[in-house]
């Protein structure tokens, strides 16, 4: 996989989420964030319980990148995650897929509500700057809580397929995920300028 850059707003966290020290660098970064915010103060522990289940999260799902939103409205905790992961384009039997956008695209199945709060997805492609064309599904969908657990999760769900330059059978995917449902819109917007940020470097 080559270097890749992504750009996240401001006030979005970023750092490594490998096991390894992690604990303490979420430490460190939630006292900067204190000191230069006292009003936060309060919210100590619930943005690092939340910081440190989104990178165990995003490290158990083999993500090469995570970028966190995690901040507390009146009492009421606001989260949101970008990662960017990189899969193979090989189905079960091993034969490498096509990593063509519109191929992806057509790959990918469209969720069609049937009544009001059910869950829905839409496919397209965009242009990425400098980049060029990738396959996209946005929508709110029922995740897995883990790998491998059947219980789902209702989460607000941007996922962008960029093929990667190069390689034949190599898809970044770049996931943007929120359990605020209630800014659904609102989410897929950030999520889409995120994304319209990516650069292979």
């Amino acid at each position: 996989m080559p270097s890749f850059s992504l750009a996240v707003p401001e006030s979005w966290w970023e750092f490594d989420i490998r096991p390894e020290g992690r604990d303490s660098v979420i430490r460190t970064l939630v006292d900067d964030r204190v000191r230069e915010t006292p009003e936060l103060a309060p919210y100590r522990a619930d943005m690092s319980s939340m910081l440190r289940k989104m990178a165990k999260d995003a490290h158990d799902c083999s993500a090469l990148y995570l970028g966190c939103m995690a901040e507390n409205f009146d009492g009421v905790p606001l989260s949101a995650t970008i990662t960017v992961s990189v899969l193979g384009a090989r189905n079960k039997q091993g034969v490498a897929l096509s990593t063509d956008p519109r191929a992806i695209a057509e790959s990918l199945r469209t969720i069609t509500p049937h009544r009001e709060g059910d869950a829905w997805r839409r496919v397209t492609t965009v242009e990425i700057p400098e980049v060029g064309p990738a396959a996209r599904t946005y929508g709110v969908e029922d995740v897995p809580v883990a790998q491998g657990d059947s219980r789902t999760l209702r989460m607000v769900l941007t996922q962008t397929y960029v093929p990667v330059p190069g390689t034949t059978d190599q898809v970044a995917l770049i996931s943007g995920a929120s359990p605020v449902l209630d800014l659904a819109d609102a989410f897929h917007d950030i999520f889409d300028a995120v994304t319209s940020t990516f650069r292979f470097v």
